[in-house]
């Protein structure tokens, strides 16, 4: 998004428009946060790990 600031613009139209390019950012990107300790393990990880691995052989 591209806005224009006049020559002589007051604050306050100035305030406005980056007002405007703040809201116009939308956050990319995945949050890893949101998911944290979600998941209830019973056994061990690294050995869920190593039995889905052996699968393959």
């Amino acid at each position: 998004m591209t806005l224009v600031i006049k020559k002589g613009a007051s604050p306050k139209e100035i305030e406005a428009i980056t007002l405007k390019l703040s809201k116009g950012k939308k956050k990319k990107g995945f949050n890893a946060y949101k998911h944290c300790g979600v998941i209830k393990l019973k056994t061990d990880a690294l050995a869920i790990q190593k039995k889905l691995r052996n699968e393959w052989k």
